[in-house]
């Protein structure tokens, strides 16, 4: 059997479990089928993979492919991106970063603080660039809803693309009053989303505060979601409930996003490394790094 031979750090942001994985210098890629074998151990749980690889566009540092817990590729990980910004910058000692994925060019920063800020892009609205499966001239209410016609338990969501499409409900309770973990994979399987969507549910506390949870797109309840904090603070700004710069408070803790007056969408929180490792890329066979004596 071959040896594990890629190196690893499961980290967390904000309670988002994450896998760093370092495949640069090798034309190996992650397999589905090792994502999946990761996962179901306890100890090496993700929510996403952060795969490292060599620059395949000038004047980007990295490549990152990004992998859910069911092995499906994902296209944005707001979290994800800023652990291996923290990973790199440990490293290398380089504070500044433009990484490319599937969703385009990104940039981050680690700040003297140890807080980190990725550049998210630009968020889409056209129902077409979500995608939605229908047209809808507005997507700020799309019609969807949970629940009886005349009485639905969640309806009128705000719809959007961070490079991964987004659905987010308003509500005036308790996100916890909600019972996610049930509606969630019906409504990330919703005909509506031909791609899929992640599913939030967010209230609005202030002007400049939301308290949201999120079932992801192929990996279902997590403790934070980077880009469903965007997407959220976005819609909010966008339907008058919040101003543009927005605390976003998850399970796992609290995020600062602004919606820039360029369109860009930048998000600020922390990164928390865990162990490290080295996996076997094809079939996810991992052992832990053995650290040595102080």
């Amino acid at each position: 059997m071959t040896a594990p031979d890629v190196q690893f750090a499961k980290m967390n942001g904000l309670g988002n479990e994450i896998i760093v994985a370092d495949m640069r210098g090798t034309s190996a890629r992650v397999s589905p089928a090792a994502a999946v074998a990761l996962n179901a151990d306890p100890a090496t749980k993700f929510d996403q993979i952060m795969a490292i690889h060599d620059p395949k566009t000038a004047g980007t540092d990295y490549y990152v492919e990004i992998l859910n817990s069911d092995g499906s590729r994902a296209q944005a990980c707001g979290n994800g991106m800023r652990c291996v910004v923290q990973a790199l910058a440990s490293e290398t000692g380089q504070k500044l970063f433009t990484f490319e994925t599937v969703a385009g060019i990104l940039s981050a920063q680690e700040h003297a603080d140890g807080l980190i800020s990725v550049d998210m892009g630009v968020p889409r609205f056209g129902w077409d660039d979500i995608p939605l499966a229908e047209e809808f001239a507005d997507t700020r209410a799309i019609e969807l809803q949970v629940g009886p016609i005349d009485n639905p338990v969640l309806h009128s969501p705000s719809a959007m693309s961070m490079g991964n499409p987004h659905a987010v409900f308003w509500v005036d309770r308790d996100v916890w009053s909600y019972d996610l973990d049930r509606f969630g994979p019906l409504l990330e399987n919703h005909p509506i989303f031909p791609e899929k969507a992640n599913i939030s549910i967010a209230q609005v506390v202030s002007r400049d505060a939301l308290i949201m949870r999120t079932w992801e797109r192929g990996a279902g309840l997590t403790r934070a979601c980077g880009s469903a904090a965007c997407a959220a603070a976005v819609s909010a700004a966008r339907t008058g409930r919040t101003d543009r710069i927005v605390r976003i408070t998850q399970p796992g803790g609290t995020l600062t996003v602004e919606w820039r007056g360029n369109d860009h969408v930048v998000m600020t929180g922390p990164a928390e490394w865990e162990f490290s490792g080295t996996f076997d890329p094809a079939t996810g066979t991992w052992a832990r790094e053995t650290e040595s004596a102080a």
